[in-house]
């Protein structure tokens, strides 16, 4: 019934702690990725291309894993950076630490859909502690303004550059202020765009330029020759005129230009620039109003785009074309990014890419909780009291989740080479005491209160972190994705679970 070489798989100790296995060691291989201390992985892949990063995401992507059940892992992960744009660390670090802890219940005799009832009423918990430990006043935030940008932005963006997020984060809420609409909910991140080399506010009038075409002439003569390569000239510089005529300046082709082409367009004054991407010929017709035209025709007024300003300059040794729109507005913001080796400037994309999503989110959900691990020693100190006063077997399960929560706290602890076991116990000992804004300092090597009352950003790394990054995090290691890439709760899969 079955291909040759299947292998059947059931019970506990073939199956499903075979997968909980897999699941753990993908987690330990981004587990010492976290944080600012975190360290860098060199992944390469089917294509021997050399990765250096820290990314979770770009690690998770470039391994090509194939165990079953690890590829669960991944596409929460993915799931994570495609909806926040941060926190696939700790969604797959997270993750498989519940499942470690889940093994450790397994082999105390726990049935799997008890601990699965168990993280259950975990998580529903877990919501509401969150709900409670959110700052007041966060709810209300101005997205235009620069300084509570740059401060929520800080948190993604050091986590990926730590030591430059005080340079990358201006400029970032900068580029995002500028093309963020009327309605901050409706901010798209594909209006923030990054280049290697190159600067800055975009673009200008487009129309597609291609008068290339094959086909076969039949010429008998010499006349005929003569008049034919007229008849083309003829037909080029009526098009070109026509586009001069009704008031364009720039001109700007998806493809090859001729040199009869470039010739007129000499002669009547007109700037052709070339943009193969289609990607960016789209942002250019959305930044500047232009119509694009799959052959060159004469464009009407409503077809042009407009933009104050086009120069070519020269930055870092590199000629470049720079086109602004200053008084008009701006529909795409591009940051340039500058950089020694393709390594680093991979690293810069990717924290560029963080911020601009943390942004996204703030327009969303603006709502903050203390960050440097503050909350999860907060979450795990709360549950393991609510453990207590359930009654059943779930309170096990309730008590492992909790206990789940100090991986973060560990691992920060450990990838920044302190004591671990200390820091964690300080910090119980000053939640207890109602301090539960306390966190990990790991500039200074010690505790540290965040979101202080006087100043939002005291020394602590991680000051604050986005509620609803938290949510989804917490969301995307507690489900897995069904047939259409969406996801669903565990309990659903309560049968299942039975028999592995």
């Amino acid at each position: 019934m079955l291909k040759e070489g299947h292998k059947h798989l059931s019970g506990l100790d073939e199956a499903v702690l075979k997968n909980i296995d897999a699941c753990k060691q993908l987690s330990t291989i981004t587990r010492t990725s976290l944080g600012p201390n975190g360290m860098n992985k060199m992944v390469i892949n089917h294509l021997d291309k050399l990765f250096v990063t820290n990314d979770a995401a770009t690690i998770v992507n470039e391994l090509e894993v194939q165990h079953p059940a690890a590829k669960i892992l991944v596409l929460a992960g993915k799931a994570q950076q495609e909806e926040i744009g941060d926190g696939a660390n700790l969604t797959v670090s997270f993750a498989g630490e519940l499942l470690q802890n889940a093994e450790e219940l397994i082999r105390m005799g726990l049935h799997p859909s008890e601990i699965i009832i168990g993280y259950t009423k975990a998580i529903n918990k877990t919501v509401e502690i969150l709900d409670e430990l959110v700052e007041k006043g966060s709810e209300k935030m101005d997205v235009r303004n620069e300084d509570e940008v740059v401060l929520r932005m800080k948190a993604a963006v050091a986590s990926k550059q730590f030591g430059l997020e005080d340079v990358l984060c201006p400029l970032i809420a900068e580029a995002c202020m500028q093309v963020c609409p009327k309605n901050p909910a409706n901010f798209n991140v594909d209006n923030v765009r990054w280049k290697r080399q190159r600067w800055l506010y975009l673009l200008v009038v487009l129309i597609h330029l291609q008068h290339e075409t094959k086909g076969t002439v039949l010429i008998h003569s010499a006349e005929q020759l003569e008049n034919y390569a007229k008849t083309e000239e003829a037909k080029i510089e009526e098009l070109i005129k026509a586009v001069a005529d009704s008031g364009a300046k720039v001109i700007v082709s998806g493809g090859a230009v001729g040199e009869m082409a470039l010739h007129f367009c000499e002669r009547y004054k007109l700037m052709v620039l070339k943009i193969s991407s289609k990607f960016e010929l789209r942002r250019f017709c959305r930044t500047t109003g232009a119509v694009a035209f799959l052959k060159l025709s004469q464009p009407n007024p409503d077809d042009l785009g407009y933009a104050d300003s086009v120069s070519v300059e020269e930055i870092g040794g590199a000629r470049v074309t720079i086109v602004w729109n200053e008084e008009g507005g701006n529909s795409v913001s591009t940051v340039v990014l500058r950089g020694s080796t393709d390594s680093i400037l991979d690293d810069l994309e990717r924290a560029v890419d963080d911020g601009v999503n943390t942004y996204k989110a703030m327009c969303r959900d603006s709502r903050i909780v203390p960050g440097a691990a503050a909350t999860e020693i907060e979450l795990a100190r709360r549950l393991k009291e609510f453990s207590f006063k359930e009654t059943g077997l779930d309170q096990y399960a309730i008590a492992k989740f909790a206990e789940s929560f100090e991986m973060v706290p560990k691992t920060l602890a450990e990838n920044a080479g302190l004591n671990a076991m200390e820091i964690i116990s300080s910090l119980y000992a000053e939640h207890a005491a109602g301090n539960i804004k306390v966190g990990i300092d790991l500039e200074e090597w010690c505790l540290q209160g965040c979101l202080s009352n006087e100043n939002l950003g005291p020394t602590c790394h991680q000051v604050i972190r986005s509620q609803i990054c938290c949510r989804c995090c917490l969301h995307r290691a507690t489900s897995r994705p069904d047939n259409h890439g969406k996801t669903s709760r565990w309990p659903k899969e309560g049968a299942a679970s039975r028999d592995g």
